[in-house]
């Protein structure tokens, strides 16, 4: 199961993309807040 810590793992040893980190909160696995303390950017919905 996906969670934050894990998300956030993923992205900051660069497994995961940005595009990775966004469609986690499409799928509800993390918020857009929690999207912007992984990436630094705000989420903006597609």
């Amino acid at each position: 199961m996906l969670t934050f810590e894990k998300i956030k793992s993923y992205f900051d040893r660069e497994l995961w993309t940005t595009e990775m980190v966004a469609n986690a909160v499409v799928k509800g696995k993390i918020t857009a807040d929690e999207y912007k303390q992984i990436t630094g950017l705000d989420y903006v919905a597609a």
